[in-house]
């Protein structure tokens, strides 16, 4: 696959994963930390702010993989 077409492909899942995780981390917060207090609300908001980053590496190693070389 040519690199262009993976960066393409890498950077459109990566905007999908944001919108998806922020909707649906969002969502648990709503229905699970209604009456918690705020010191709560902030540990979720915190390690799930910083969660979705291990999905993204994953896919930005595979956008950056260098592309095969092919014998001719």
């Amino acid at each position: 696959m040519p690199p262009r077409l993976r960066k393409l492909i890498g950077t459109v899942l990566i905007i999908i994963l944001v919108l998806v995780y922020a909707l649906v981390a969002t969502t648990i917060a709503a229905a699970t930390l209604g009456a918690s207090p705020w010191y709560i609300h902030l540990l979720y908001f915190a390690v799930t702010g910083l969660l979705w980053i291990l999905p993204a590496m994953v896919i930005i190693k595979w956008m950056e993989k260098p592309a095969k070389v092919r014998d001719e």
